[in-house]
């Protein structure tokens, strides 16, 4: 559901608790006014901090997906955390990027074959540089009491739709179903009555959107249809790159000219990943644009830049921090008034 501006507006300045959080309750509702309101937006870049913000500077800051993290993306003013979801042997979500726990954990094993209970005594690792924490996996529940009222959560479902009801079902419980982003891969018209289907059970005062690949989709008329369908405030779009192929030029049909004009009629987000995939070749998400050019090529400008120059107004990256510097140093960030 859209809102106009200026109740969204009514909402920021009724944002008021009697905890002591009212600025950050403030701060929340200001950002999900500018998630719902694009074309209004469209000055200011948001960042959504991959995997919680476990990087910085190209290294490994802290485990990824903890609390820790979330804390950390909280500090440098990101406004969206992406989160993994997985279910434990007895049902329990929790918040973990593998099917196994061996790469990010003192316990190793298949994660749905252990009980929440045998998995509080595993510890999140820092990896690659041999840290143990001393945080346990986080449940689900943890990991969004400690974005509440902060930060959004950007939920990546590696368990399939019909886990999306139960993460909305925990979300509600704290009263935050609208801090909560879900999403689905969309690429023709029965992809959309299906994930129509599905959402008729998670219920609609969650946000989804649908996330879009160029190697299905090419036609804005598509991205228009599939982001009003499920009257999206953004669309998560893929720019698919192949090793030894040149950076992208333009940025792919999702970010061309009528894609942008789509967007604008639609008053939708065009959402671009700068992250890089484990374990596969750099920025394959990006056109080539990525992350490590940012940082090892020292090129920001033709990261960052170049994807606000193409009409990106959210950037999901694994260098918050970087990306929030630059993005303020070349004016693309609105400071949030937090003075109610």
């Amino acid at each position: 559901m859209r809102f106009a501006a200026p109740i969204f507006a009514a909402l920021v300045l009724a944002a008021v608790t009697v905890n002591g959080i009212a600025a950050e309750t403030t701060r929340t509702s200001q950002i999900l006014g500018r998630l719902h309101d694009a074309n209004q937006w469209r000055n200011h870049i948001m960042v959504v901090a991959h995997r919680a913000g476990w990087k910085e500077n190209g290294r490994i800051r802290m485990a990824e997906n903890s609390l820790a993290s979330i804390r950390y993306a909280i500090d440098l003013g990101a406004e969206i955390v992406e989160m993994d979801i997985r279910k434990t042997a007895d049902g329990q979500l929790i918040v973990m990027h593998d099917s196994w726990l061996d790469r990010t954990t003192t316990c190793k094993g298949e994660v749905d074959k252990r009980l929440l209970a045998e998995l509080q005594a595993c510890r999140l690792v820092v990896e690659g540089a041999g840290i143990i924490t001393d945080e346990p996996i986080p449940t689900l529940k943890q990991a969004l009491a400690t974005a509440r009222g902060r930060i959004l959560v950007n939920i990546d479902n590696k368990l399939g739709a019909d886990a999306l009801a139960d993460i909305a079902a925990e979300a509600r419980g704290l009263g935050m179903a609208d801090g909560i982003l879900i999403k689905e891969n969309v690429w023709n018209a029965r992809r959309i009555d299906d994930t129509r289907a599905v959402l008729a059970s998670v219920g609609a005062d969650v946000p989804f959107m649908p996330i879009l690949a160029d190697d299905a989709v090419h036609d804005a008329r598509f991205m228009a249809q599939a982001t009003r369908a499920f009257s999206a405030f953004a669309a998560e779009l893929v720019t698919w790159h192949q090793t030894g192929a040149p950076l992208t030029d333009r940025g792919g049909p999702l970010f061309s000219a009528k894609a942008r004009a789509a967007a604008i009629a639609g008053n939708w987000h065009l959402w671009v990943n700068t992250y890089p995939i484990v374990n596969k070749p750099g920025a394959m998400l990006a056109g080539g644009r990525g992350d490590e050019l940012a940082v090892f090529g020292h090129r920001p400008d033709e990261v960052y830049g170049f994807w606000a120059d193409r009409g990106a107004t959210i950037i999901q990256t694994d260098e918050p921090k970087l990306a929030i510097e630059w993005l303020e140093a070349n004016g693309y960030r609105v400071p949030y008034d937090l003075t109610n």
